[in-house]
């Protein structure tokens, strides 16, 4: 899980390496190579019948591709608008995002503890983004605001689905998710001007940023519980912010690295007293 929270945050800091490629079309071709590598890897992993599931996909199953294909789009456009750490911070917001949803849409009780993570982590957000609200983009902020949503609504209907007696498989979804993006992203992206290394490093990103790594959280999910898996997902923030700084010379901002730290310190505190209260 850790290695898959790697290969995630890899995405900030070889996109600013990149030659000619610019916005949409960095999000296709990332999208594209990810879906030629899950051709690839689900037959290998699953067999013949790997994409069964997808031609057969229920409703929900298009849902979650669909929430899938809008994180995959706005993380991309996201951060060729905005400094990767802002990016960062702001999808690590999701899983509190998720538990009010799921509160509105499904009923599900939320423990106090995770009311005051919630508060908490939008003190974070506040702060990081009231420090420097002059010098981003609306646009960008909207695009970043965008993956949180995308991923509080997906795990909601995965879990809505769930207790109705209709499992989403990940994998599937996460194809299906791909699919939509390169297909949604294709016409905003040509004419193509990426040169043969921007291709190369979009590929790798396909392939070692999403396709590998999403593989792996689905087999760390039949071994870790839900908030080790949630836990070790946040180094992906981490990395990630360092990364793009050491490897690209992006510095975050004092007011990111603020808010950031209690957007990280409400959830790491929120999922360690559930995995505490779950243990007794």
């Amino acid at each position: 899980m850790a290695a898959a929270a790697l290969m995630w945050s890899i995405a900030g800091v070889v996109t600013r390496h990149l030659e000619q490629a610019r916005s949409f079309e960095i999000t296709f071709w990332r999208s594209f190579f990810m879906l030629l590598s899950l051709t690839v890897i689900l037959p290998a992993l699953r067999g013949r019948a790997a994409f069964a599931p997808v031609l057969r996909a229920s409703a929900p199953l298009w849902l979650s591709g669909g929430c899938w294909s809008v994180m995959f789009t706005a993380f991309m456009v996201g951060i060729t608008l905005m400094p990767v750490a802002n990016v960062l911070v702001t999808m690590a917001a999701g899983p509190l995002l998720t538990a009010l949803l799921a509160r509105v849409f499904i009923g599900h009780r939320i423990a106090p503890r995770t009311w005051c993570a919630i508060a908490m982590a939008g003190a974070g957000i506040v702060w990081m983004y009231g420090a420097e609200v002059g010098n981003l983009s609306p646009l960008g902020l909207a695009v970043a605001l965008c993956i949180p949503v995308a991923a509080a609504v997906n795990w909601t209907v995965v879990q809505r689905a769930q207790t109705q007696g209709h499992a989403v498989d990940l994998v599937p979804a996460v194809f299906i998710g791909a699919a939509l993006s390169a297909l949604a992203t294709l016409p905003w992206a040509l004419p193509f001007a990426a040169s043969g290394r921007d291709l190369a490093l979009l590929a790798l990103l396909g392939l070692v940023q999403l396709a590998i790594p999403c593989v792996l959280v689905v087999y760390c999910g039949r071994v870790l519980k839900a908030p080790e898996i949630a836990l070790l997902g946040l180094l992906e923030v981490i990395f990630g912010i360092l990364l793009t700084w050491v490897g690209a010379g992006e510095k975050p901002a004092a007011a990111v690295l603020m808010g950031g730290t209690l957007v990280i310190a409400a959830l790491v505190f929120n999922e360690l007293l559930g995995w505490k209260e779950q243990q007794q």
